[in-house]
């Protein structure tokens, strides 16, 4: 078994989204660690900001059948995947790792390159998992995480249950 890490992220009726993304996420692949809830702005695109977090299991499943599985509950959850990646999205669910796999190919990388370069990811990820080492550079989660946080500009944590929000 491999310990999985995705990506969650919408900016379309997000607090909505996101629960239906776990709950679909559990029913899929069982229990999920989940990282605090980060509000962020929108990357290459203008559009309303994003929730994200970074969610973890462990499967047996290789990371074709992993993609294929978070597309359909990006489906379910609305999203339609019509070629614009710049975009409003009610569900983003994106392999980050899958245990130490490297892997290229047409449709997925791992371990996934916005892990090094977007604090919206890399924040949450090393949230729940610091200690890990990355498959490539070796280095630690919360080190390459030290090293972003300065540039990383806004994100905040926000507790999407009672509306509260964190700066961090």
């Amino acid at each position: 078994m491999a310990r999985i890490f995705v990506s969650v992220g919408s900016n379309v009726d997000r607090e909505r989204h996101i629960a239906l993304a776990l709950k679909l996420l559990r029913a899929h692949f069982g229990e999920l660690q989940l990282s605090s809830v980060y509000e962020s702005a929108s990357v290459g695109f203008e559009g309303d900001p994003f929730f994200n977090l970074v969610v973890a299991f462990e499967t047996d499943a290789e990371p074709r059948r992993i993609v294929t599985a978070l597309h359909e509950i990006e489906r379910r959850c609305g999203r339609a995947r019509d070629g614009n990646q710049l975009g409003p999205r009610t569900m983003d669910l994106d392999l980050l790792l899958a245990g130490d796999r490297v892997m290229r190919d047409q449709n997925i990388v791992l371990p996934r390159e916005e892990i090094g370069s977007q604090a919206f990811v890399l924040c949450p990820l090393a949230e729940i998992a610091g200690e890990r080492r990355h498959p490539v550079s070796g280095e630690t989660l919360a080190a390459m995480w030290a090293r972003l946080e300065g540039d990383a500009g806004e994100l905040r944590k926000v507790n999407i249950h009672s509306g509260t929000e964190a700066r961090s």
